[in-house]
């Protein structure tokens, strides 16, 4: 069988979602939910987000900058993945996340920083925060409410 790299790339990043939420798929654990969230992660920075939709629950909220952009279905067709064919390269970096379990619920905050290059060659930089709420469907952790914002670095002093 020959596939298309569009193909190929379509099926490789549904092996990794898939591979990522059947770990998950042993019991509600941090590292579960931890798995979940750098799946959303790895996703973005490949700039593909194909199959990123089954880390969320269908009534999911996305909120971002001080708007409410809805479900992840929407939030993907009219927000993220318009914005994702403009950048050249996203990149996290300092990501790190502290994860609470409350039974079936994980709540948590992530701060990092991270760079993306326009397909122009502009570079912008930001440091980010989110705070993203889990929850275990009995089978794997699924996003239900997700809230980032960023803001530029403060110049270095001289």
């Amino acid at each position: 069988m020959h596939l298309s790299l569009t193909a190929a790339k379509t099926v490789l990043a549904a092996l990794c979602l898939s591979a990522s939420t059947a770990a998950t798929a042993q019991s509600p654990d941090r590292e579960g939910a931890a798995s979940v969230l750098f799946s959303y992660k790895s996703a973005i920075e490949r700039l593909d987000i194909t199959g990123v939709e089954m880390l969320f629950a269908p009534d999911a909220v996305v909120i971002e900058s001080g708007k409410v952009e809805g479900n992840f279905v929407t939030y993907r067709d009219h927000h993220l993945g318009p914005e994702l064919k403009e950048f050249k390269s996203f990149t996290f970096g300092d990501y790190k996340a502290d994860i609470e379990l409350e039974g079936p619920v994980a709540i948590a905050t992530e701060t990092y920083t991270y760079r993306i290059v326009l397909k122009s060659g502009e570079a912008i930089d930001r440091l980010g925060v989110a705070s993203s709420v889990l929850k275990w469907n009995g089978q794997a952790w699924q996003i239900v409410s997700t809230h980032s914002s960023s803001r530029k670095p403060k110049a270095p002093a001289n």
